[in-house]
C-alpha cells in the first residue's frame, strides 16, 4: 500500500493570521461590553434624590417624624384594580391629605405612570392593567398634620 501525500493546500498561517484573530476576539468583546454598558446606563431609572450630601442632613429627623405616624403600606393588584392600603399603628385605614404615587417597574422607567387613585374609605385604588411580574410605587404623602411620609411598596402580580 502506498501513501499519497496531500496536496498543498496553499494556506500558512502566519502572524499576520494570529494578529487578525486575536484582534477580531478583542473586537466581538469590547463590542458586547459597550452594548451591555449603554443598554445599563439607558435603562437607569435614574437617582432618588437632587443632592445626597443635602438630603442626608434631615433623614434622621424625617425618619422619626415618619415613623411616629406609626402607619404600615401594603399594595396588591386584584380584578384590574392596583389597591393601595394604608394603615395607622391600630391598624384603621388612613386617608392621607395629599398623596402622590408613581406605579413602574423596579429596573426602569418606560412603563412609569402615575395611577388616579381614589380613597373608598378602607384602602386607595385605582384602575391599571399591570402584566405579570414586580412592580413598585414610589409614593409620597402628606399626613393631616403635614407630616411627609415617603415610601416604596414592592408587589408582585402573578400571571
Amino acid at each position: 500500500m502506498s501513501h499519497t501525500p496531500k496536496p498543498d493546500s496553499g494556506f500558512r498561517l502566519t502572524g499576520w493570521h494570529a494578529l487578525a484573530i486575536f484582534g477580531g476576539a478583542f473586537a466581538v468583546i469590547i463590542s458586547v461590553n459597550l452594548a451591555l454598558a449603554y443598554n445599563a446606563v439607558k435603562t437607569f431609572p435614574g437617582l432618588e434624590v437632587k443632592n445626597s450630601y443635602v438630603a442626608s442632613q434631615t433623614f434622621e429627623d424625617r425618619r422619626i417624624a415618619q415613623e411616629s405616624l406609626g402607619w404600615t403600606v401594603d399594595a396588591r393588584h386584584s380584578g384590574g384594580l392596583l389597591i393601595l392600603e394604608i394603615r395607622d399603628a391600630e391598624g384603621r385605614a388612613v386617608q392621607a391629605g395629599t398623596l402622590d404615587a408613581v406605579l413602574g417597574r423596579p429596573t426602569h422607567v418606560k412603563d412609569d405612570r402615575a395611577p388616579d387613585f381614589d380613597f373608598d374609605g378602607r384602602a386607595y385604588v385605582a384602575r391599571e392593567s399591570l402584566a405579570p411580574g414586580n412592580w413598585n410605587i414610589r409614593m409620597k404623602a402628606t399626613a393631616l398634620d403635614g407630616t411627609p411620609f415617603e415610601q416604596r411598596v414592592v408587589f408582585h402580580v402573578k400571571s
